[in-house]
């Protein structure tokens, strides 16, 4: 007798609305979140991000839409989200002025742990965040990187099963970016749902298993990286020769290519499959010709974003100043 094992979504939305006034800042969204994933919600400045965050947060009402998040019905009981869930907002949300054990012994108190349970839980987030030779020094003398695992480790001391991480590497250096990169894996592998807003797409690339792309309010592409790469032309081989003569025969045989006189390259249209690939090399050696340089060129997530934002808004959805 087969199990069969079913998963609720940790999010799901239909039909959200949100307005400021004439401004459409959300215009019926609909999306859905896998437990135990990471979703990257992409987007320009403006694109009503961080409002979508707050009103999955329950910190601001939508207009309209069917929401529920880990389980619970947003509108009737945001309780039970409430207490499902953790949010690191853009800017971390500790108190400079008490230490990195004192903020975490708050938030232990804010969740009603318990001393023990508090203690317990407390410290072991400070050893899993390496914050220990930290843990007595005020949070303003905390380098910025530190302060943003601060700022993680606080959210999860209510041991949430959704995080909501809104830009949480904006400012990090590349280390403390990939840090913060690995304890979100982590926290995947332990079962936990994250949702991520973040400018950088080289983080939604190395994290998320979906993404969606939100623009003027909607949402203009969804899916894997892979899937939201296949769907953006441009693909292609650069080659690059020094001898003029062997850069003009590779050209009149490579009919396809896109020529540059100057430079004298080649920009061959591919997929950069290994297939294509070896097609052109054996193109070339059929007339005895070789580039001094090839490179591959696959679409990344700067051209899905380029290729799916920055349209003129509709009049029936004016950008708005939210992020």
């Amino acid at each position: 007798m087969t199990t069969t094992v079913t998963t609720r979504p940790a999010i799901s939305v239909s039909g959200l609305r949100k307005t400021f006034g004439t401004n459409v800042v959300l215009d019926n969204i609909d999306l859905s979140v896998t437990e135990g994933t990471v979703f990257a919600l992409l987007g320009p400045n403006g694109a009503g991000k961080t409002t979508m965050v707050r009103i999955l947060a329950t910190l601001l009402p939508p207009d309209a839409g069917s929401i529920r998040v880990a389980g619970h019905d947003l509108i009737r009981d945001p309780d039970g989200v409430r207490g499902a869930i953790g949010l690191t907002g853009q800017f971390a949300a500790t108190d400079r002025l008490i230490t990195v054990q004192e903020n975490m012994r708050l938030m232990a108190d804010l969740n009603r742990l318990g001393r023990t349970e508090g203690k317990r839980r407390v410290d072991r987030l400070i050893e899993r965040f390496d914050l220990g030779e930290s843990a007595r020094k005020p949070v303003s003398l905390l380098s910025g990187g530190q302060q943003r695992r601060l700022d993680l480790a606080m959210t999860l001391v209510g041991n949430p099963q959704l995080i909501f991480l809104d830009e949480p590497t904006t400012g990090l250096d590349p280390r403390s970016r990939h840090a913060m990169w690995q304890i979100v894996r982590e926290l995947v592998a332990d079962g936990v749902s994250v949702f991520l807003t973040t400018q950088y797409l080289d983080e939604a690339d190395e994290l998320a298993a979906r993404i969606a792309v939100l623009d003027h309010g909607r949402i203009v592409a969804e899916g894997t990286p892979d899937e939201l790469k296949r769907r953006i032309p441009g693909g292609h081989l650069l080659l690059r020769f020094s001898d003029p003569n062997s850069w003009r025969t590779a050209a009149a045989i490579l009919t396809t290519a896109q020529r540059d006189d100057t430079a004298l390259t080649l920009q061959v249209p591919s997929d950069g499959d290994v297939a294509s690939l070896r097609a052109v090399l054996a193109t070339l050696d059929s007339v005895h010709v070789e580039p001094d340089h090839l490179a591959i060129h696959t679409p990344d997530l700067d051209d899905v974003f380029f290729a799916f934002t920055g349209a003129p808004a509709t009049p029936a959805t004016p950008a708005s100043e939210e992020s």
